[in-house]
């Protein structure tokens, strides 16, 4: 299935890696946290390490460790704006239950 990126996400990504200068892509990952028991990890990527597996949508790469893939599988990212709040969102088909703010999930 793999991992895709609404063309929000994309352009929030290709927008701030030209203002940062440098990066291969958008890192994205999980980590045990959160009421759930499960949050997301986002950072920009400056390398692709060998057991990353790559997604990539046009030009931008989104770069996965294969322990967090499991979680992820089929998630799109998706980025959006409402009043005074913005930030990534995660259409995660994995999620069994997600805590009220969004932050973290168990599957």
């Amino acid at each position: 299935m793999g991992i895709s990126l609404t063309e929000a996400a994309a352009d929030h990504v290709r927008k701030f890696l030209a203002k940062r200068g440098k990066g291969v892509g958008l890192r994205l990952g999980v980590r045990t946290s959160g009421c759930s028991g499960m949050a997301y990890v986002l950072e920009f990527a400056d390398e692709i390490n060998p057991e990353d597996q790559v997604f990539e949508q046009g030009d931008i790469k989104v770069i996965v460790d294969p322990k967090s893939l499991v979680y992820l599988d089929g998630t799109e990212l998706d980025y959006a704006r409402e009043g005074l709040n913005e930030g990534f969102r995660f259409n995660n088909p994995n999620v069994a239950n997600q805590c009220g703010c969004g932050e973290s999930f168990s599957v």
